[in-house]
């Protein structure tokens, strides 16, 4: 499929001057400009590649499928700093498209496929060290080799952690094969991002974009009930994670999921008999909400040391002017700091004086 028309740059234009709050976005993607053809590596298929557009744009393909168009500011570096200098965002945390992630794979592929694109990140993030710094992808499918990955990315790449899927294959983030990595991420420090990918129910979701408008809310929502009660939350409290966009559906069905606690303990309370409620304001959610009722929900329900900037950058299903809604909202400028830059700051370990002053 062809690339459509359309522009893949950004205008620059420095809001220096301008800007009262530095801004540090959690949940933005990057993908190389380009690698190898992994179908002919591997001997199989179902990997992406990469088609280069004579607009700038590239189409995502696996095998001969289309998954979708990326503008040029998803793999262009230049591209990528005219966007935060023209929206004034200071720091950006990059992760891979999720797509990537391959957990599917053979997992000596999949770890080869992360260690590609995590060196690819550290050199993005060695060249401009103020402006991006790296979350990591690892093969989860497989523990042993996810740990030897997350161990590298932290402490040989210099990054303060990784962004890890929904699930694992069907396996959701309780399942007691991949506590290990979790134990891990603790004991190192290491902040773990989870991104929905690989959406429920597919075969339903053909139409109307709901794979993205449900399918991914939904994901989020299950994945953070699976580790709460699976006791993941109550066994490594110091674990640091954050869900995008701003915790999916669990704020608005979070009533029902505690009258469900209450009600149903045999059926919820079988692995741990902690109430949900404790664990609101232990870990972190981006401010993804598209809403400022929504905004003030979240910031509400987790705390404002807990919700910090995730625009989704540079998809159009993200905050399309990167800060709006925090710095238009009634919160003092206490908050607005918090939510802007020093929560996501804290989340990733990273001491405020490197960036602020």
């Amino acid at each position: 499929m062809a690339c459509c028309g359309g522009s893949g740059g950004s205008s620059s234009g420095s809001q220096e001057g301008k800007k009262k709050f530095f801004k540090c976005d959690v949940h933005t993607h990057i993908l190389p400009r380009e690698w190898p053809n992994l179908k002919e590596k591997y001997g199989y298929g179902g990997f992406v590649s990469l088609v280069h557009c004579a607009d700038g744009r590239a189409d995502m393909m696996q095998d001969e499928k289309f998954f979708r168009t990326v503008e040029k500011n998803c793999y262009d570096i230049d591209a990528r700093l005219a966007d935060c200098d023209r929206d004034g965002v200071d720091l950006q945390v990059l992760s891979t498209v999720p797509v990537m992630f391959s957990y599917w794979a053979k997992p000596e592929d999949t770890l080869d496929i992360s260690r590609f694109l995590n060196d690819h990140l550290a050199e993005v993030c060695r060249v401009h060290p103020n402006r991006f710094v790296g979350l990591g992808t690892i093969p989860m499918q497989a523990p042993e080799l996810a740990i030897q990955e997350l161990r590298r990315c932290v402490l040989e790449l210099g990054m303060p952690g990784v962004q890890i899927g929904t699930h694992v294959e069907g396996k959701n983030l309780d399942d007691a094969s991949l506590f290990p990595i979790f134990e891990e991420a603790e004991k190192i420090g290491a902040a773990i991002f989870i991104h929905p990918w690989d959406m429920m129910a597919p075969e339903r979701m053909t139409k109307y974009w709901t794979s993205w408008l449900v399918g991914m809310p939904a994901e989020t929502c299950l994945c953070i009930c699976s580790m709460i009660f699976g006791g993941v939350l109550e066994r490594l409290p110091k674990l640091k994670i954050c869900f995008a966009h701003a915790a999916g559906s669990f704020p608005g069905t979070f009533g029902r999921i505690v009258h469900g606690f209450e009600v149903r303990p045999d059926l919820c309370a079988k692995v741990n008999p902690v109430h949900p409620a404790t664990y609101l304001g232990k870990f972190y959610v981006d401010s993804l909400t598209h809403s400022p009722e929504m905004l003030k929900i979240v910031v509400d329900m987790f705390g404002a040391d807990k919700v910090m900037l995730g625009t989704d950058f540079p998809f159009p299903l993200g905050e399309l002017e990167p800060g709006k809604l925090i710095e238009s909202s009634d919160y003092d400028d206490e908050t607005k700091k918090k939510l802007l830059s020093t929560n996501c700051l804290d989340f990733l370990g990273i001491p405020h004086s490197r960036f602020l002053p």
